[in-house]
């Protein structure tokens, strides 16, 4: 299998493997992820907070700035998804496990998360072997929900930093993620399944 991966990226002309600009920000992105973890770690929930929101930045930079210098390569196109799910993977795991007064993250929450990205990445893994070659195109509703979650982390770091404790929008956001969730990942589904047929 590594041997079929590595043919298949072989094969891929140079411009599609090339590093960019806007790659440099989605490496960016997974670079700032253990600063974050490390300060949600120390309670510096300010630090996690800023520096979170500037990873989430680049999540929207990389995107502009592929469109604007036509700089759209399958490398990019691979690694910002997984950017993405580091980032809020890593965040969300931390907030599961972390001692606080407020509020936490519930354990099966971040599994559900984990089970939907685990199953999202075999699929894709599952079509290369079937048909020999994947198309990495993101999908409306699965970068709403990445926003959300996005979101969801940054008003929770504001939570923590401020002593807030709004039990009710809590609940909220959480039920509004959880459909989300869901509906992502059965919308993938169904792509995956046409794909293989």
């Amino acid at each position: 299998m590594i041997k079929l991966n590595f043919h298949f990226y072989k094969r891929l002309p140079a411009h599609e493997k090339r590093l960019t600009l806007s790659t440099f920000f989605t490496l960016l992105r997974i670079a700032l992820t253990p600063c974050i973890v490390g300060a949600m770690a120390w309670q510096a929930w300010g630090v996690a907070c800023v520096l979170f929101i500037i990873a989430s930045m680049t999540d929207w930079i990389d995107g502009q700035i592929a469109r604007a210098l036509h700089e759209q390569t399958f490398l990019g196109a691979c690694l910002d998804p997984i950017a993405d799910k580091i980032l809020l993977l890593s965040c969300f795991f931390t907030l599961a496990f972390i001692q606080s007064p407020l509020f936490s993250i519930p354990l099966w929450f971040v599994l559900l998360i984990l089970l939907k990205e685990v199953m999202l990445v075999g699929g894709t893994f599952l079509i290369f072997l079937v048909k020999g070659h994947i198309e990495v195109r993101p999908r409306f509703l699965g970068k709403l929900t990445t926003m959300v979650q996005m979101v969801f982390i940054i008003w929770l770091f504001a939570c923590y930093f401020f002593q807030w404790v709004p039990i009710k929008t809590y609940y909220a956001m959480l039920g509004i993620l959880l459909l989300m969730v869901f509906a992502s990942l059965v919308e993938y589904t169904r792509i995956g399944i046409r794909a293989l047929w």
